[in-house]
């Protein structure tokens, strides 16, 4: 296989960035991204099938890690057009009633058919000693009673958990989504409230500033080696520092055009750091 980890996560967030870039709204970057990845998704599965792996160690890895990290964003995607095309309004009660009720939605399927699962606790846990039996193909039990959409995946590309892990990935990423879409400082009540042992931490720059220096953290892949999106690094944040963000995206391409430093805040970072260091010389 020629495609690592690191180079399929790079290019899914070269596309991500081009997209978001465009200036396009949240519902058109969804559509976009949806075409691509199941566009990407079935050029690997055609290279897999075409050429295979070169030992089980290789399959295990693609499985465990490639497959799942394409179909997760693939199924984040979709559900965020989905969930956008039919949102009633754009402000207002009935917003927040329907971003809540769809987050509601989620927590009770995460705890329905993931949270509980065996599988879900040996993926969490970072175990590998069953990994050939969770990701290679032709090892699905029948007997652990599984779910039926296991009837109608492809036995050449797919070994079900697979899919498991590609849900766990997307359900963390509509998560943090549907939180951002909930503005914290109107509903208190949500978990985006402001953690009670660091109510004396608190953002003193420019929200700009923090969007630029989430955005270096997730283009360098700094965090959870490049695994989490910009908006889950974004929420983050906005936990600990109890502020809200808004469009990340907007904020992206204006600092992108905007006129002398692109990068004003991290420049400003490297000097104050250097001259710290300069003091105890």
């Amino acid at each position: 296989m020629e495609h690592s980890l690191h180079t399929i996560i790079l290019e899914i967030h070269n596309k991500e960035d081009k997209i978001s870039s465009q200036s396009k709204r949240l519902i058109d970057e969804a559509y976009e991204m949806t075409l691509y990845l199941q566009d990407l998704l079935f050029e690997i599965k055609k290279q897999v099938i075409e050429e295979g792996f070169k030992n089980d160690e290789e399959e295990v890895q693609f499985f465990r890690t490639i497959k799942p990290q394409i179909l997760g964003k693939l199924i984040y995607y979709n559900k965020v057009y989905r969930i956008e095309t039919t949102c009633p309004v754009s402000t207002g009660k009935m917003y927040y009633r329907y971003f809540a009720n769809q987050l509601a939605t989620l927590k009770r399927d995460y705890v329905e058919h993931l949270c509980n699962s065996d599988f879900y606790r040996y993926y969490r846990s970072g175990r590998t000693d069953r990994d050939h039996s969770y990701f290679k193909r032709g090892n699905i039990n029948y007997h652990d009673g599984l779910n039926s959409i296991v009837f109608e995946i492809d036995p050449e590309f797919s070994t079900f958990y697979d899919y498991k892990t590609a849900r766990i990935i997307s359900n963390e990423l509509l998560y943090s989504y549907l939180l951002t879409k909930i503005n914290p400082e109107e509903n208190p009540d949500l978990i985006l409230q402001k953690p009670e042992n660091s109510k004396d931490i608190f953002w003193t720059e420019s929200k700009n500033a923090l969007i630029e220096l989430a955005y270096a953290l997730y283009t360098s892949a700094s965090i959870s080696h490049g695994k989490i999106g910009i908006r889950k690094i974004s929420l983050m944040f906005q936990i600990l520092f109890g502020i809200t963000l808004g469009d990340l995206h907007h904020a992206f391409h204006r600092m992108k055009t905007r006129a002398g430093s692109r990068t004003a805040f991290l420049d400003q970072l490297k000097t104050s750091l250097e001259e710290y260091m300069d003091k105890d010389l």
